[in-house]
């Protein structure tokens, strides 16, 4: 390399300076620094230009390519400066140069690949960016297998550039991994659960899940490949081991249909002449009441005879999912329920005791 920039500054007439190695290596980190300088205004028009356009993807290739180039044109610079320093350096340290300048050309090139596939991410899960989002806990399974496979990738290239060879590494990596699967089992049980959980996604980041078999309830806020983070509702973080999740049994309310709404309620029974009028006008109103469904089950019967009521219930489902909403609707449906007792002149039973007291007929006065 040394001797080619002789020639070229001999070409250049500069016949003085050809042996002059400081002079070549502050030309080379001149030309670096401007190279470096062009393309940052290069990509600041580009940026401009792009902004204007409908594509998303080309403003996040832009953005992806950005800092590796910008980093790539200094290695390379700075790489060619380091050859072209005193002849007299150590002659091992020299020898490194060329593979370290290939190891940072794939290191660019990897860390490139995940800047990109990291931004993807999230245009592909943004309703606003594309017509179809996909799941978010997809599109995040995909992203990370995606950036282990480049990160495995390589390093496997790199080593192979410092003369390992890749199968020996391949075969070590396989009587390794039965050691390992033996002293990690619970790793590993982890990671599979967590495969299992990207593909049969019994829920999502941002659903609402509880267990009847551990005291595990909240939202789900990050899926890892070893942990699963749920926020509970007090705002506490719960990290669950992904493993778990194949022994437990999981409930997935934010995918109910409907929220139900089932209560008993008990007249007193000297009421029982309008109980009927009751339970039909409930009957009626929950028919005709819009934010319940009348396509599912609903039912109005009287139910039992209590220790001190008539005890009727009602059971049906409301439109609405939403828990806070849910309980509007429902209040607003025992106000309704109120109010019907009341314009048949009944009312609520509440717990009475009758005392009968057995009349023996009267009594001597006292002398």
């Amino acid at each position: 390399m040394q001797e080619q920039i002789a020639q070229i500054f001999t070409q250049l007439g500069l016949d003085g300076y050809a042996e002059a190695w400081i002079f070549q290596v502050f030309v080379v980190v001149f030309l670096t620094m401007l190279a470096n300088f062009i393309s940052n205004r290069l990509f600041r028009r580009l940026e401009a230009q792009l902004q204007k356009t409908r594509n998303i993807w080309d403003d996040i290739l832009l953005y992806a390519a950005r800092r590796p180039i910008a980093l790539l044109i200094w290695v390379l610079g700075l790489s060619l400066a380091f050859e072209l320093a005193d002849p007299g350096a150590d002659s091992v340290l020299m020898g490194l140069v060329d593979p370290l300048r290939r190891v940072m050309v794939i290191v660019m090139i990897a860390w490139f690949l995940i800047r990109f596939i990291s931004q993807a991410e999230g245009v592909l899960v943004s309703d606003e960016k594309v017509k179809n989002p996909m799941d978010e806990t997809t599109v995040s399974a995909l992203g990370k297998l995606l950036r282990l496979s480049i990160i495995i990738t390589a390093v496997l290239v790199v080593l192979q550039t410092f003369g390992y060879s890749i199968s020996g590494v391949l075969a070590f990596g396989g009587i390794g991994g039965i050691a390992v699967g033996f002293a990690a089992k619970d790793l590993l049980a982890n990671f599979f659960g967590g495969l299992m959980i990207y593909l049969d996604r019994p829920f999502k980041v941002g659903d609402w899940v509880r267990s009847p078999d551990k005291e595990i309830e909240g939202t789900v806020e990050d899926i890892g490949w070893r942990l699963t983070c749920i926020r509970t509702f007090d705002k506490r973080p719960l990290y669950v081991p992904n493993g778990t999740f194949a022994s437990i049994s999981l409930e997935n309310p934010s995918r109910m249909t409907n929220r139900r709404i089932y209560e008993k309620i008990g007249l007193r029974y000297e009421d029982s002449a309008r109980i009927e009028g009751v339970i039909n006008d409930v009957r009626e109103m929950l028919i005709n009441h819009p934010e319940i469904d009348d396509s599912q089950t609903l039912i109005v019967n009287l139910n039992s005879f209590a220790p001190y009521s008539l005890e009727f219930f009602v059971y049906t489902f409301t439109k609405t999912t939403n828990w806070v909403h849910f309980h509007q609707v429902k209040q607003d449906v025992m106000g309704q329920i109120i109010r019907i007792v009341h314009e048949h002149e009944a009312d609520f039973a509440f717990p009475t005791q009758t005392i009968h007291l057995e009349n023996e007929g009267p009594q001597p006065d006292p002398v």
